[in-house]
């Protein structure tokens, strides 16, 4: 950080000691000195992990993603007694929020957009770095799946723990372009059950699982 200081301390031992002068280059250097300072925290300002509100949104503009949602998300406020919505689940209704849903996506989760669209204007094009950035979206117990239908589509999905409302609206809208040209997706489906695989036959990992371990996959 820049100080009025580092450059008042280099006046002369003959003028010093002038108050009024003195007090006139403070004026002046405090100018300079804010602009440094000003400049100096522009980084921060504006990066992915420390910007929020306005700067946040501006860096949205820059990777091509908006917080704006383009259907509203609805059952994602908080709700007593309603599974997925209770505590660090649901999401606070505002004074101002609609009824009808969320609309815009809050600073935590718009973050977490930005970055796995930085990630997507990256991407490869093939499946498995597709599904490496959606592990950067879904963490905390979340297992993504991208399955190759063989005949041209592909179905995504979600094992382990439930992602939140907003999360599955991330993937369920399309707010993330990662399939490759000319290939339908096919669905985007979750376990029913939390904490565990989706159910499967002929397979037993924690992705999926058969009977007894794996849950039935519903839509997100």
């Amino acid at each position: 950080m820049a100080y009025v200081a580092t450059y008042t301390r280099l006046v002369t031992p003959q003028h010093a000691d002038k108050p009024k002068y003195m007090a006139m280059l403070a004026a002046v250097f405090g100018c300079f000195v804010d602009q440094q300072n000003l400049l100096a925290s522009l980084p921060a300002t504006f990066d992915v992990d420390t910007a929020v509100g306005a700067q946040l949104d501006v860096v949205g503009q820059w990777v091509g993603v908006s917080r704006e949602v383009s259907v509203p998300i609805t059952g994602a406020y908080f709700a007593w007694d309603t599974a997925g919505l209770g505590w660090d689940q649901g999401n606070w209704q505002g004074p101002f929020d609609p009824t009808s849903g969320i609309t815009a996506l809050d600073d935590g989760t718009y973050r977490v957009l930005i970055k796995a669209k930085i990630g997507a204007n990256h991407w490869d094009g093939t499946l498995p770095s597709a599904k490496a950035i959606l592990d950067g979206v879904f963490t905390g117990g979340s297992k993504t799946i991208i399955q190759d239908n063989g005949n041209m589509t592909i179905t995504f999905g979600v094992a382990g723990t439930q992602p939140s409302v907003l999360l599955r609206a991330i993937l369920s809208q399309g707010l993330l372009p990662l399939k490759p040209e000319a290939v339908h997706v096919d669905g985007y489906v979750m376990t029913s059950q939390d904490g565990t695989p989706l159910f499967g036959l002929d397979v037993e990992n924690g992705y999926i699982a058969g009977l007894d371990v794996g849950a039935l996959a519903i839509d997100l």
